[in-house]
């Protein structure tokens, strides 16, 4: 069932507005741009980064997202100086109902659907509309936390700056970036085109979820990144976003080079050679290949930047 209604239904159109995006199965229409944004936590900063891509920092009232790093320069200082709204974050690290309704918002992103559940002590979209707040969580996000619709790729970065454009009426903007975008993304593969694809192991040696020796990915949005910058994924069969594998799993795969994910680590790329001693079987090891990234491996507005980084390291030769 859709539901539609307006994130400010007293008040008159903007210019360009009303607009109407259908979002997790439901449709929600906009008279005007949010001024007041609420960027919730969820393990995320694809979100915020986003907004800040775009020229939207100065919307946001409230943001629980943080990282700490980025391939962007700037970025990380960008969002540390963002504020916070002063909320008292629940168990979750992410923003409670009544704290979220303090807030007055007209607009809440959540990293996933799950981010409105009622049982989780969430504002619910319902409970949003009623205050006069429209709501948004990635496409890709729809279910709960920590799954995936279909298989995830570059495009859907694209579809979460698309929608954004259109909410806020920056719709040149978002086109802008997305075409820039392409344009470097296009130029990596015409580098690469005929080499030899590479076998890359992408792991996050400070997160586990299911493997001994750090978070290994799995279906992420990663492995179009991969295979956009002439590699593929190790592990790129498994079905959930993070590979459930043991020690002997890892060590019998063929990896020709490490992406290391840093996430809130002192040194990464200590991480990475530490990885690298304990396997010296991979041709990873042997020839001391690894790149260390952090938010552009994700869902966001840096994808080309990881695909350019990734490229570069797997395939020196035609960088």
């Amino acid at each position: 069932m859709s539901a539609s209604t307006a994130a400010t239904p007293d008040g008159a159109a903007e210019s360009g507005y009303p607009v109407t995006i259908t979002n997790c199965g439901k449709q929600y229409t906009f008279t005007k741009a949010p001024s007041r944004v609420v960027v919730m936590n969820g393990g995320s900063v694809a979100e915020v980064s986003s907004l800040l891509a775009l020229g939207l920092e100065d919307r946001i009232v409230a943001n629980a997202q943080s990282y700490g790093a980025s391939e962007v320069d700037g970025r990380a200082a960008e969002i540390a100086k963002l504020p916070t709204g002063d909320i008292e974050l629940n168990d979750m690290m992410d923003i409670p109902r009544e704290a979220m309704v303090g807030l007055r918002p007209d607009f809440v992103i959540s990293t996933y659907d799950g981010g409105f559940r009622a049982d989780a002590g969430f504002a619910t979209r319902e409970d949003l509309l009623a205050i006069g707040a429209g709501s948004y969580a990635p496409e890709t996000s729809c279910g709960d936390v920590g799954t995936v619709s279909g298989t995830p790729s570059i495009e859907d970065s694209y579809t979460l700056l698309r929608d954004l454009g259109t909410i806020f009426g920056v719709k040149d903007r978002s086109e802008k970036l997305i075409t820039e975008s392409k344009r470097r993304i296009a130029a990596v593969g015409a580098k690469v085109k005929g080499q030899d694809s590479q076998q890359v192991m992408l792991v996050i040696p400070g997160m586990s979820m299911g493997g001994d020796v750090g978070s290994v990915g799995g279906n992420g949005i990663w492995n179009d990144i991969f295979a956009k910058a002439g590699a593929e994924n190790a592990f790129g069969d498994a079905k959930d976003m993070f590979a459930n594998l043991s020690r002997e799993q890892v060590a019998a795969a063929d990896v020709d080079a490490l992406v290391v994910v840093n996430y809130m680590s002192e040194d990464p790329d200590a991480d990475a050679r530490k990885l690298l001693e304990q396997f010296p079987q991979w041709d990873a090891a042997r020839n001391d290949r690894y790149v260390v990234l952090s938010d552009s491996v994700y869902l966001g507005p840096s994808n080309d930047l990881a695909v350019e980084k990734i490229a570069a390291t797997v395939h020196p030769e035609a960088d």
